[in-house]
């Protein structure tokens, strides 16, 4: 638990307020104590959101639902007013850990533990799916253990079975790896009924009994595979419990067992779960009660800070509320920005015999390995914005380069990130090229707090340890890679043609079936789509695209993301006469797509997450700079990733102004908090960038851009969405 802030009430509706249990950016999760003396965990929503209709009647949901089910083993509703300017829901405050603390603490739990645990869990759902509510997010993370048995919390997502979902289309709703197949599918909202919980909770016993999660780890859409299409690995759940599990974690919604009939598998639920629990957690729980109970009446808290000393002080600057203080920030902002690093004392500006401070851009970038050529752009373009920030006579300070050559190779990423944080004036990491490498780097940055900025690599979501909705250090400033097929559908629901064969290359993995998937659920002009597989151990396309003909296509989707298979797949079609639009995602888009292919690549279209400057006005003069410093030919086309990484030293640069002037003892922390909260989007020359992590589709497809094979090179045609509609 947090202390209050200064800005935080002392009191909500009678409740006093004892500190901070969470945030996020849709609000506070406060410990609050009742008039009564109950502790609770009263979660207020900001103003801004509870502005949205949609989201206000979200929270309405919860709350509605939340006082529906009274049953013992989930958390009971103290108070709630879903109408308020910043609404707000009390609960019950639950001192114990979450199962998910508890299993990673203490390992799989015993049997008895699993079944008192089971039976309780069962009992709570079943009161909900009699009330006609489903869950539909049933998970470690949901489930408190207190000394009498577990709580059941966290109602936001859970609905009236078969009611239609306040959600967008094919939105997933759940959580990866305890969500249910038909979930995971985001099928329609009368697919996802008590079932789903079954599931759920399936998962969940099968974590408890195993330490493991039933469907693996990694990146969302691989675990997702898994659910919708592997069996679980029970290996270790115990013979005596395994066909129950195994029962709650069928494919088919009508197989599974009722949250009764679970119930009556487990045992009793009905009284005290008393010694349930291994010898370590009891002495945990007990601990946590102790301290809460203990807490003293929080004070009122202020707004008026006590008079400081005078002086340039931090914390006077965040603190004064005078007149004389607002008049001398300016002043003040000068003399924190002309400041060099902790322990340099060098003083601002540009006057005769004055020190200009310094920071250090780290580079993990490859310039010697696969990715070089990407690695090549990305330097020559961060070396060029570091070269023109440093030349404009009224800057603040200056920017210093560090590149290190990862080779592409994750342990020298991971070295190299070490020997950037000994430099004490390190603001921020640029690079690499990789997944893999951009894994090593940024696990390595997060402890420091050093925010790494990811321009060329894409890590899929909740791999980085470390990253949370109050503080992350990893920011991907480019389009998501499960997007790039986006652009070609676009186009081809621009012009109408709706009917698309997908040769789904399986040598690409989860990438190739979620593209195919992707494809299906959203059919370009609203058409239909047929998919093709090509095995992974096989580079014979032609009887792929013979089957994809027979069905008169107008357009043809490559789903991989291997250019040399991508061209295989091009020779293929046009050895079979095939004349009409084709195109594919990213990944394939490199020039062994078009060595290999020849003439067959004429034509091809290409989503990218990059852009030609040449085709953007406001980027031209820096094409020629480019080609200037790098001495070029003007027929020369500007390396991949060179323009954005510009923009990304650029952005940097900006954000240093308003992290140096917290004047912070960690820089690194400083500039992950202003990426986060102040320099979150950022204008540049190419195009705009939002370092916010967002399910809303103008973020998820900011940067895309359509690509066509044009006499044998790659032509940009622009941003997506307009350059469909032209071509």
């Amino acid at each position: 638990m947090q202390p209050l802030k200064k800005a935080d009430p002392s009191s909500i509706a009678g409740f006093r307020l004892l500190g901070r249990l969470g945030a996020g950016g849709m609000g506070v999760v406060y410990l609050a104590r009742s008039a009564g003396g109950a502790l609770a965990a009263l979660k207020l929503i900001r103003a801004e959101h509870a502005a949205d209709p949609g989201f206000r009647e979200r929270f309405r949901r919860e709350a509605r639902a939340a006082e529906r089910i009274t049953g013992q083993w989930v958390v009971r509703v103290l108070g709630a007013d879903p109408e308020a300017r910043e609404p707000w829901l009390a609960t019950e405050f639950v001192p114990g850990p979450s199962l998910a603390e508890a299993v990673a603490l203490h390992g799989a739990l015993p049997e008895p533990t699993v079944r008192a645990l089971g039976a309780r869990l069962a009992d709570a759902l079943a009161d909900m799916h009699v009330a006609d509510l489903v869950h539909r997010d049933v998970k470690p993370g949901n489930v408190l253990l207190a000394l009498d048995g577990p709580r059941l919390i966290d109602f936001g997502i859970a609905r009236t079975s078969g009611a239609t979902a306040l959600t967008a289309t094919d939105a997933m709703i759940g959580t990866p790896g305890f969500l249910a197949p038909e979930q995971a599918r985001a099928l329609g909202a009368g697919e996802v009924g008590p079932a789903s919980d079954v599931f759920s909770l399936g998962c969940v016993l099968a974590y408890a009994l195993t330490g493991r999660r039933p469907f693996g780890t990694g990146g969302v859409a691989a675990v997702v595979y898994r659910t919708v299409h592997e069996e679980p690995d029970l290996d270790d759940v115990p013979d005596t419990l395994l066909p129950l599990v195994t029962a709650c974690l069928a494919k088919d919604p009508e197989l599974r067992p009722t949250a009764v009939e679970v119930r009556a598998e487990l045992g009793a639920a009905d009284g005290p779960a008393r010694d349930w629990l291994p010898a370590d957690l009891p002495a945990l729980i007990a601990r946590s009660s102790a301290r809460v109970l203990d807490l003293p009446v929080a004070d009122p808290t202020l707004l008026v800070a006590p008079e400081e000393p005078s002086g340039p002080t931090r914390r006077r600057l965040l603190i004064a509320g005078s007149a004389a203080a607002v008049a001398s920030a300016g002043g003040l902002t000068a003399w924190l920005l002309g400041r060099g690093p902790a322990g340099t004392g060098a003083g601002g500006g540009t006057g005769s015999g004055a020190v200009r401070a310094a920071y250090t851009i780290g580079v993990l970038t490859d310039l010697s390995g696969p990715g070089k050529a990407d690695g090549i752009g990305q330097e020559r373009g961060l070396r060029l914005a570091a070269e023109t920030f440093n030349a404009r006579p009224d800057r603040p300070f200056d920017l210093v380069l560090k590149v290190t050559d990862d080779g592409g190779d994750p342990k020298r990423a991971a070295a190299g990130a070490r020997a950037l944080l000994k430099d004490p004036a390190l603001a921020a990491v640029l690079g690499p090229t990789s997944t893999e490498t951009a894994m090593a780097a940024a696990d390595v940055l997060v402890d420091p707090k050093v925010p790494m900025l990811s321009v060329v690599a894409s890590v899929p979501d909740g791999v980085i340890r470390g990253q949370t909705p109050e503080l992350r250090t990893y920011f991907e400033v480019r389009p998501y890679p499960d997007v790039m097929i986006v652009p070609f559908g676009r186009f081809l629901s621009e012009h109408g043609l709706g009917r698309t064969a997908v040769i789904e290359d399986r040598a690409g993995g989860t990438y190739s079936w979620l593209a195919t998937k992707n494809t299906k659920n959203s059919p370009p002009a609203g058409g239909t789509v047929t998919s093709h597989p090509v095995e992974a151990d096989s580079e014979d396309f032609g009887p792929a695209v013979r089957a994809a003909l027979a069905g008169s296509p107008t357009g043809v989707m490559y789903a991989g993301k291997s250019p040399r298979r991508a061209a295989l797949c091009a020779k293929a079609l046009r050895q079979q006469g095939y004349k009409g639009p084709c195109g594919g995602p990213e990944p394939a888009f490199r020039p062994e797509f078009l060595t290999v292919a020849g003439e067959a690549a004429e034509g091809w279209y290409f989503g990218a997450g990059f852009t030609d400057p040449d085709t953007v006005p406001a980027a031209k003069e820096f094409a020629a700079a480019y080609r200037k410093r790098w001495r070029l030919a003007a027929t020369d086309p500007v390396d991949r990733f060179a323009v954005e990484s510009y923009d990304a030293v650029l952005w940097v640069g900006k954000a240093l102004r308003t992290g140096a002037t917290r004047n912070a003892a960690n820089l690194g922390a400083a500039m992950a908090n202003t990426f986060m909260k102040d320099d979150k989007v950022y204008r540049g020359i190419a195009r705009s960038y939002d370092s916010r992590p967002s399910d809303s589709s103008a973020a998820i497809l900011m940067g895309l851009t359509l690509w066509r094979i044009v006499s044998g090179r790659p032509r940009c045609l622009g941003p997506y969405a307009e350059a469909a509609k032209r071509d």
